[in-house]
C-alpha cells in the first residue's frame, strides 16, 4: 500500500488497544469504544492550504491522539487507514 495524502493530510492507523481493564475484565468488541491512539503512516507536503501557510510538525513512525470523530476511514489491501487533517491530530505520545 503506497498512500500519499496531499496538503496538510496525515495517514493514520489506529493502535490496537488492550482488550482487559486494570481489574481484570475483559472485554467485549462491542463494549470497547473507538481508539484514539494511532500510528502515523504517511505525512503530506504542507504548503499554501485555503490561504495559509501549514508545516507538517508529525512525521511517519510517530504515535500520535487524534479527535474522537475526526478524519475518513478508508479500507486498502485489508487494512482500515484513516486519513485526517494535522489540525485534528490533539498530541504526539513519546
Amino acid at each position: 500500500m503506497n498512500v500519499k495524502p496531499l496538503g496538510d493530510r496525515v495517514v493514520i492507523k489506529n493502535v490496537e488497544m488492550e482488550e482487559t481493564t486494570k481489574s481484570g475484565i475483559v472485554l467485549t468488541s462491542a463494549s470497547k469504544e473507538k481508539p484514539q491512539m494511532a500510528e502515523v503512516l504517511a505525512v503530506g507536503p504542507g504548503g499554501m492550504v485555503d490561504g495559509k501557510e501549514i508545516v507538517m510538525n508529525v512525521k511517519p513512525g510517530q504515535k500520535v491522539i487524534y479527535s474522537k470523530y475526526a478524519g475518513t476511514e478508508v479500507k486498502l489491501d485489508g487494512q482500515e487507514i484513516i486519513i485526517v487533517r494535522q489540525s485534528d491530530i490533539l498530541a504526539t505520545v513519546e
